[in-house]
């Protein structure tokens, strides 16, 4: 994973806690960062209602609920649908392994805690997290119709608004999406995306998909070899894209459409 590990400690003693976010702050890999702390069940769960995070480090045995009983609430909020970070249970008592598993805990880490198995258990819990985002790559053609596209950029999950989005491009087996600030290598099809974005994106090239909003000029100019129909360099059409200032290579076919989204922008 490219971004920390977000992590919350529950424990009732402050003292686990400071060698617990100790041993966190000491694994370099995967990276993780103590977001919050909770000294008690009912305290995290409060914190869990308005805030989200990879992973909690439960205690056990606690006055009043105990960690069970908040990985058992955790687990029923998800099957409503709500987002479950991932549990592994801290503890200095092993009696309890087999309903921590029972309620999916990724791990049953006893105290104290080394930090060689702290790392393994963060490590078990980020590629848990790679391969949930891996077999969501396919809605990202149903999020486009809800106003964003999803992209699976080496095991994170972004969401980029329609509305940042300039082009998408067809470049061997992959897309590459292009925003202002970046450029992003996907899976799928130019075809699916042409037939689903809809009015807002214009096909200007068999390879290419480009956002209306962004064409800002139409012109004579050098295609490189492939660009132009017939597969030799020759001078062809191209559009520049807004706020990058690219050129991309427009159909002999397209040149009409991209006349009409350039003259409708001007309206």
């Amino acid at each position: 994973m490219s971004e920390a590990l977000k992590v919350l400690i529950v424990d009732d003693e402050p003292l686990a806690r400071l060698r617990l976010r100790g041993l966190v702050e000491a694994c370099s890999e995967p990276r993780a960062e103590v977001v919050a702390e909770a000294g008690s069940a009912t305290q995290a769960q409060h914190w869990l209602r308005d805030h989200a995070c990879d992973l909690v480090l439960l205690d056990v045995q606690m006055p009043g609920p105990d960690g069970l009983h908040l990985a058992d609430v955790l687990r029923d909020r998800a099957l409503q649908g709500v987002p479950m970070p991932a549990i592994v249970f801290v503890t200095a008592h092993g009696e309890h392994a087999l309903r921590a598993f029972e309620l999916d805990a990724m791990d049953y880490l006893t105290k104290p805690v080394r930090r060689e198995r702290l790392q393994a258990a963060l490590s078990r819990v980020a590629q848990r997290l790679s391969e949930r985002a891996a077999v969501q790559v396919r809605p990202a053609l149903e999020a486009a119709e809800g106003g964003v596209i999803v992209v699976n950029d080496r095991g994170r999950m972004l969401r980029i608004p329609l509305g940042e989005v300039l082009y998408l491009k067809a470049e061997l087996k992959y897309l590459t999406l292009r925003t202002a600030t970046q450029s992003l290598v996907m899976d799928g099809s130019l075809s699916d995306y042409e037939q689903r974005l809809g009015e807002r994106f214009l096909r200007v090239h068999r390879n290419a998909l480009v956002a209306k909003a962004a064409v800002r000029e139409l012109q004579k100019h050098a295609m490189a070899p492939g660009e132009e129909e017939g597969g030799e360099a020759a001078e062809g059409w191209a559009v520049r894209i807004a706020q990058v200032d690219e050129w991309l290579a427009v159909s002999r076919r397209q040149v009409a459409a991209v006349r009409e989204a350039l003259a409708a922008s001007g309206s």
